[in-house]
């Protein structure tokens, strides 16, 4: 099935999702530096990075929505889609929480803001994954004939 979203002949949720990914993923890494060295301009560039893929996964959010509802029900696509979605609705509380512990002095956030941020990006590759299983396995909102029960790409075949 095609995407219902698109801009300029493309779905626009996987034009708009590589931003969040990206920016969520570099926040951990400044974290982690942060936590190495000491250095507190990481922690606040962590923070701002953080914040700006809370907003970028929030505008991507409901193109994935309006692309979820058009896959057929009872469908492989149509669970995948599910766990992926609530996934990364669960990914974005993660990183808010982290976020708001941090907001008012981000070099001296709890340790639990840290875990909040490490375990949305641990889940966060997991639900990446099953995008990607939609996308590259399953053709959502590539192609109009969609394989919409194909089995997992993990699966051998032959």
């Amino acid at each position: 099935m095609e995407s219902r979203a698109k801009l300029l002949g493309h779905p626009v949720h996987q034009m708009l999702i590589v931003f969040p990914l990206g920016l969520l993923a570099t926040g951990v890494v400044f974290d982690v530096i942060y936590l190495a060295s000491g250095t507190g301009a990481f922690a606040e560039v962590a923070y701002w990075l953080i914040l700006s893929g809370i907003l970028g996964g929030l505008l991507a959010a409901p193109f994935g929505l309006i692309d979820w509802a058009a896959i057929p029900r009872g469908t492989r696509a149509k669970r995948i889609g599910a766990i992926h979605g609530l996934g990364n609705a669960v990914v974005l509380l993660l990183f808010i929480a982290s976020d708001l512990m941090r907001a008012t002095a981000p070099t001296a956030a709890p340790a639990l803001a840290y875990a909040c941020s490490f375990l949305g990006a641990a889940l966060a590759l997991v639900t990446a994954w099953l995008g990607g299983e939609l996308v590259d396995r399953l053709g959502i909102g590539v192609y109009a004939d969609a394989g919409v029960d194909a089995p997992s790409s993990l699966r051998r075949t032959g």
